[in-house]
């Protein structure tokens, strides 16, 4: 059958679906999508030379040798009393067969794991062991072992889809999150009505912050991997789009015309006026000298009266030049 007729699901259904990545792929459909797309055959050790026989024969390719010795289905096996629960080997595994939390110890589970080797490069403790899977070793036949496989392969791609499912999931709610975020970022900064001044003292103090934490988030994101690089990746891009808007803020505030000066000198004047009258008002009267405390009140009001106008008053050309 010519290879353009081969559909990916058939190239696919012959795959040991470990997910391991070791054809160059990350995962066993896209493979079969460069079969498809003219990528050799024999570049799936945990297939063995069965898969790469099978495939041959499927595509009419030349059955040429693995580009690595084929392997035993394998199991990982973590060292539990060596594991500092680091969660890496769990974010690294393809099909969701590791069990644990931060700072708790991890275990596999032994019936789902497909020995694709991907936790053991990501612990930082070298705790994990690849051995031959039990339920091969122990198969009594060839039969039985196949039959092994092609559960294995069934369950594998089943969990590899679910996982995936989950993280696009997870992603999607983190980007709904990162949008209500924005969004409110963005209604808080057209409260500020036109006219009405911006700190922009506070706007550059929360740039700076903003710029620290990418900083320190940049850090931490070229030493994470897996899910926990991704979950970096977002966080650094709210905070570029939050610091974008403070510029875009302070750009328009910089640039706005100014507004009219209030003369402040007269009304510092006015205000130094008032004490003076309430002090003195407030004397008089506990010294009991009610007439002058009278007066001195009328000059309250009138003093009252004129830093009013003050604050009210436009600054003249002059004032502006100021």
């Amino acid at each position: 059958m010519p290879l353009a007729e081969i559909s990916v699901e058939r190239i696919d259904a012959e795959l040991p679906q470990t997910q391991c990545g070791k054809c160059g792929h990350p995962g066993c459909r896209p493979y079969a999508e460069a079969i498809v797309a003219g990528e050799a055959i024999n570049r799936c050790p945990p297939g063995g030379e069965a898969i790469r026989d099978r495939l041959a024969a499927l595509t009419g390719r030349p059955a040429l040798a693995l580009i690595e010795p084929a392997q035993t289905p394998l199991l990982a096996v973590i060292r539990e009393a060596e594991c500092i629960g680091c969660t890496k080997c769990i974010q690294a595994c393809p099909v969701d067969a590791i069990l644990g939390a931060a700072k708790q110890m991890h275990s596999v589970i032994e019936s789902e794991c497909t020995g694709c080797e991907l936790c053991v490069a990501p612990c930082p403790v070298d705790c994990i062991d690849l051995v031959t899977h039990p339920k091969w070793q122990s198969a009594a036949d060839t039969v039985e072992r196949q039959r092994y496989l092609d559960w294995r392969a069934a369950n594998g791609r089943r969990r590899f889809e679910a996982r995936n499912r989950r993280l696009a999931h997870k992603a999607e709610e983190k980007r709904r999150k990162r949008e209500r975020r924005l969004a409110a970022t963005r209604a808080q900064a057209e409260k500020t009505a036109p006219g009405v001044s911006v700190d922009t003292t506070a706007l550059k103090a929360q740039r700076a912050t903003l710029s620290a934490k990418a900083r320190r988030l940049q850090r931490q994101r070229d030493q994470a991997s897996g899910e926990a690089r991704a979950a970096l990746d977002q966080r650094l891009e709210t905070l570029e789009v939050q610091r974008a808007e403070i510029e875009r803020q302070l750009e328009s505030t910089l640039s706005a015309p100014a507004a009219p000066a209030v003369p402040r000198i007269a009304v510092a004047a006015a205000e130094q006026a008032l004490r003076k009258a309430r002090q003195t008002a407030a004397r008089l009267e506990r010294e009991g000298k009610h007439a002058e405390a009278e007066r001195a009140r009328e000059h309250v009001i009138e003093a009252e009266n004129h830093l009013r106008q003050a604050r009210e008053a436009k600054p003249t050309p002059h004032d502006a030049d100021h």
